[in-house]
């Protein structure tokens, strides 16, 4: 492709390129750039990619686009072309869109961000459209994304915006009518999603997490506001103490739901060990709904459900319908066989509001002891720490404190962080940092008819240590405790 057409809507700040110059591909990582390829200088989070130019150029780039002034580099066939933009990374989505030919034009888009709840309703909602409309469904998302009922891997919440695009691209091949994604606070802050057209934005909730990268809530929140600007239809919960700030600068029209208030309301509420039941009630009809996943806040969750499915012209006894033959969804109030009279339950929950919730949901079924494992995050928002041992100590009968992912923190100062939340109350409580060991210690104590919730981890299938990433998955640690017991008795 020539430089010209890539660079199309892309405002130029200074230009010492031939624009008609022939293009390979395009890069930000200067460990994977390939000869001919325009590589793209981001200042990044963690680093500023402007310090990667040289590396780039060693591999072969042809053109550099960066956002600081650059005067390019002498090499042995001259002065290096490059181009300047006003926003590095903002430029890269538009690439991305050149490139693969923007292929989200083509498909239905919805986005939903929120702190919690945003995996859950993202699968109900592909399960809801597969089944009411036809349509093959593409998902982006923190477990995995998908291509219809094809599996690809994943790495992040929202990939990087070129990446993004080449997913829209591939799932616009395959023959995708719609795609729900989740939009993670970060991904609209660094134009991850930049230039997509979203049919329908929702917003799910919000309550504390990634304070050290926004610092406060208000910009947290403000983060998230980003996706109705880029939406014709904006759908989110009006029992949210966020929602009035969240919606307040919306130049697209909305759709409200919630318990309490909204557009469209849940009525006649029943939580049960096997899930949900309400009445859903919007502009006079009322439909009854049933989710089978446990927990308050799948009401919310198959209430945005509802509402985005609206938006997209699914009537909402067609939706409900949907629903009721939904499947629950990995790492989410995941129930893990065992033989045993007492329950194992994985649950990603890693923030404040979502181990109040999962706590919440599983004392309303449990009909012995409530048991919670969890650690927190290293390198993330110190702060969540003593209020989750707060929570955890305030809801369930008997807390592990371990080890999530560390990073490069001490393990043991994350969990000395985490216990003065615990400390001084009646709450009973035991701290073992391997996460291994820690789970079988649960097992081990297990009495009849406890329910365990293994928090923090979910979908994930490893331990980030360091900077190294080790596998664990709980529901192999699970398994061969239950072969290693039964093989023994």
């Amino acid at each position: 492709m020539k430089l010209r057409e890539l660079l199309r809507g892309i405002g130029l700040v200074e230009t010492a390129a031939d624009l008609d110059m022939e293009i390979t591909g395009v890069s930000y990582d200067s460990r994977q750039t390939r000869p001919g390829e325009l590589f793209v200088a981001m200042a990044g989070y963690e680093t500023d990619g402007h310090k990667f130019i040289p590396m780039a150029l060693e591999k072969g780039a042809a053109c550099v686009l960066c956002q600081e002034p650059w005067q390019g580099a002498a090499t042995r066939q001259g002065t290096v072309p490059w181009v300047r933009a006003e926003d590095s990374r903002a430029a890269l989505a538009q690439l991305g869109r050149n490139w693969y030919g923007d292929p989200a034009a083509s498909m239905v888009m919805v986005g939903i961000t929120g702190t919690n709840g945003k995996t859950t309703t993202t699968y109900l909602l592909k399960d809801v459209l597969e089944k009411c409309l036809g349509a093959k469904v593409g998902l982006i998302g923190t477990n995995q994304n998908m291509i219809g009922e094809k599996v690809l891997h994943t790495e992040r919440t929202t990939p990087e915006s070129f990446e993004l695009q080449g997913i829209f691209r591939a799932m616009a091949d395959a023959g995708c009518t719609h795609v729900v994604m989740e939009v993670s606070s970060h991904a609209l802050c660094l134009h991850r999603v930049a230039g997509v057209p979203f049919a329908v934005g929702l917003f799910t909730n919000l309550s504390q997490d990634h304070l050290d990268f926004h610092r406060t809530m208000e910009d947290y929140c403000d983060a998230k506001a980003l996706l109705f600007r880029q939406s014709r239809t904006g759908v989110y919960n009006a029992d949210d103490p966020w929602a009035e700030r969240v919606t307040r600068d919306a130049p697209c029209p909305l759709l409200s739901f919630g318990e309490c208030g909204g557009q469209l309301t849940a009525r006649n509420i029943q939580l049960a060990a096997d899930g949900v039941s309400f009445d859903a009630a919007l502009d006079g009809e009322t439909v009854p709904v049933h989710v089978g996943i446990p927990g308050g806040f799948t009401v919310y969750n198959a209430l945005g459900v509802l509402a985005a499915a609206k938006a997209l012209g699914v009537p909402l006894t067609e939706s409900a319908r949907a629903l009721r033959s939904s499947a629950s969804v990995k790492g989410r109030v995941e129930v893990v066989p065992i033989p045993w009279d007492y329950t194992i339950l994985i649950d990603y929950a890693v923030t404040p509001d979502a181990i109040e919730n999962v706590l919440t949901a599983v004392r309303g079924f449990a009909k012995g002891r409530v048991v919670i494992l969890f650690g927190c995050g290293g390198d993330r928002d110190r702060s969540k720490r003593p209020k989750m041992g707060r929570i955890a100590a305030e809801l369930a009968d008997y807390v592990i404190v371990t080890s999530d992912n560390p990073r490069t923190e001490d393990p043991e100062f994350i969990i000395s962080e985490i216990l003065p939340g615990l400390e001084g109350t009646a709450t009973p409580y035991v701290v073992e940092p391997d996460r291994v060991k820690a789970i079988r210690c649960a097992m081990d104590h297990a009495q009849p008819e406890d329910v365990i919730i293994l928090a923090g981890k979910g979908h994930e299938t490893y331990q980030i240590v360091g900077r190294e990433k080790r596998h664990l998955d709980e529901r192999e640690v699970v398994a061969e405790y239950v072969a290693q017991h039964t093989k023994n008795a």
